[in-house]
């Protein structure tokens, strides 16, 4: 059961974690956007970076300063871990701050490790006190029946969203840092290009055109608009076409 809490917990963590960057993208862009590597309104490094707070740094809440400073030195490890992973896994760089002061490969920031010690000492001496008591005054049902609805739409989520990337790593592979605006304008490109290419036979022709466009359907376009600052990191030597 103790498990099960700590998801819960860990989820809504990355829920706060998804508003701070729609509200951080909203004063930088005035336009509200869904943050996230995921489709739903989560952010997971936000939860990883809650919990690792709460287990490692629960005996310093009688020192704040130290609260503090290790607070952004955690935060920071995994933010810059994190970055350096996905960039391997998916050949693509999910944020840079390489145009920002004191900035350590474009990972981490000190613009950005400032805040992570505010939020970890508000964690630990409000917020997960707060949502703690809350969950343990609940019935062990309805803290069974929260987490598998949470933990099955978080999965699907995790799904879907791997195959979302992967296709927009597949059509812009020739790609090598560009910004948002033009991901998504070579993403319509290569999708209508397809289209062109279509031969029209009447048994296959409303077959294809489906196929077609679920290359940039919703959830693709979604993603696109996330990442002000997406960029895909590698570039592939075959460039006969970005979409065979």
């Amino acid at each position: 059961m103790e498990f099960k809490i700590w998801f819960i917990l860990f989820i809504i963590y990355s829920f706060i974690g998804w508003i701070i960057e729609i509200i951080d993208i909203y004063f930088e862009t005035k336009k509200l956007v869904n943050r996230g590597f995921l489709i739903g309104p989560v952010c997971p490094i936000y939860g990883f970076g809650g919990l690792l707070i709460i287990f490692l740094l629960n005996d310093f809440t009688n020192q704040p300063i130290v609260l503090f400073i290790l607070a952004i030195v955690i935060c920071s490890i995994l933010e810059y871990t994190t970055g350096y992973l996905l960039e391997k896994l998916f050949k693509i760089r999910w944020w840079d701050y390489s145009n920002k002061k004191y900035n350590i490969n474009g990972r981490i920031c000190l613009e950005t490790m400032i805040p992570f010690g505010i939020i970890g000492c508000l964690l630990l001496y409000f917020i997960n006190p707060f949502f703690f008591n809350i969950l343990t005054n609940f019935s062990n049902l309805t803290i069974n029946i929260i987490f598998y609805i949470l933990f099955i739409i978080f999965l699907l989520d995790v799904g879907i969203s791997c195959k979302v990337i992967t296709n927009i790593k597949t059509i812009t592979s020739s790609i090598v840092r560009d910004n948002t605006e033009e991901v998504n304008s070579k993403v319509k490109k290569a999708i209508l290009d397809k289209l062109k290419k279509i031969t029209y036979n009447k048994n296959n022709l409303e077959k294809k055109i489906k196929t077609a466009l679920l290359e940039y359907n919703y959830f693709t376009k979604r993603f696109v608009k996330s990442f002000p600052r997406f960029q895909v990191i590698k570039k592939f030597k075959n460039r006969k076409s970005n979409i065979k």
